[in-house]
């Protein structure tokens, strides 16, 4: 009875921020619902000469020694967003006694592809070489991203060269974690895409299920059935499918009561009765599957 009392008080709630959400800023309202208790944040540490080469690091209040890290990637389309608009997300993995760190990127118009995807590279180096001064353990580090950023953990999971180009491998990651990620998506329809990928002559090369191999880092992958604006059918079906085919470990989950956006909202505190996002992630990072 009082777990279904939680469950029901978990969905009210949900529905009652969603309401607000549609009101104003829907990040700013999380954000501003999010505890600062769980979490020591370290912020605008430079990974980088640019200004948006930048990123903020979300420490547990107690880590436990050698905590796993998780290195999170915002979307946007590739030409908007920033590490501020995601504390909760910081917030959500601190509380499962994860080491965050959120970075930004530079966007278009100032680059195109491939450029954000080697400041993403440059953010794992860093990640890599300074994360045990903040209680992370290298050796236990994760990718993971919402929408184009779940794009850009792809493509650093799945493509050697975007990490060999920083002295890493996609060896050194323990797996990555894709949220609604665009992963097969030419010729591209979105208008406000199609810059960034020199359309209508978009490279194969820029597609994540194009560099599926045999050896890749375990992979996490979760989407809404109802997604509208990412086919979740053709992205996050279709690279599982394509990854164990390779032999690689994968786990697929698709949830009903979210949508594109509200699936990566359901790390904070006030929507996770939507469905279990955190509990999947936390459990991945705790015990990744093998083959």
């Amino acid at each position: 009875m009082a777990s279904n009392l939680r469950r029901l008080f978990g969905v009210t709630l949900g529905g009652l921020v969603l309401a607000l959400m549609m009101a104003c800023s829907p990040l700013k309202m999380l954000n501003a619902l999010t505890p600062d208790g769980t979490f020591d944040k370290t912020e605008g540490i430079a990974y980088g000469d640019d200004p948006r080469q930048k990123l903020d690091v979300y420490v547990p209040r107690h880590p436990a020694a050698n905590a796993p890290v998780v290195v999170f990637f915002y979307g946007g389309s590739w030409n908007s967003g920033s590490r501020s608009d995601y504390g909760f997300v910081g917030e959500a993995l601190a509380s499962r006694g994860i080491v965050a760190v959120l970075a930004d990127y530079r966007l278009y118009p100032q680059v195109r592809y491939p450029l954000f995807l080697e400041d993403n590279a440059k953010a794992v180096a860093w990640t890599h070489e300074h994360i045990r001064q903040f209680s992370g353990n290298p050796q236990r580090l994760y990718l993971m991203g919402h929408s184009s950023g779940a794009y850009n953990a792809a493509m650093l999971a799945l493509d050697p060269g975007l990490l060999g180009a920083v002295g890493l491998s996609p060896h050194d990651l323990s797996g990555w974690i894709g949220l609604a990620g665009p992963y097969d998506f030419l010729p591209i329809e979105n208008p406000d895409v199609r810059p960034v990928f020199f359309w209508p002559n978009s490279p194969p090369q820029s597609q994540p299920i194009n560099h599926v191999s045999h050896g890749a880092p375990p992979a996490l992958l979760i989407a809404s059935r109802d997604d509208n604006l990412v086919n979740p059918t053709r992205n996050t079906a279709g690279l599982a499918k394509k990854l164990r085919e390779a032999g690689v470990p994968v786990r697929d989950f698709y949830f009903s009561r979210t949508g594109h956006a509200t699936l990566v909202a359901t790390l904070s505190r006030p929507m996770r009765g939507l469905a279990p996002v955190l509990d999947e992630v936390a459990a991945f990072v705790k015990d990744p599957p093998t083959q």
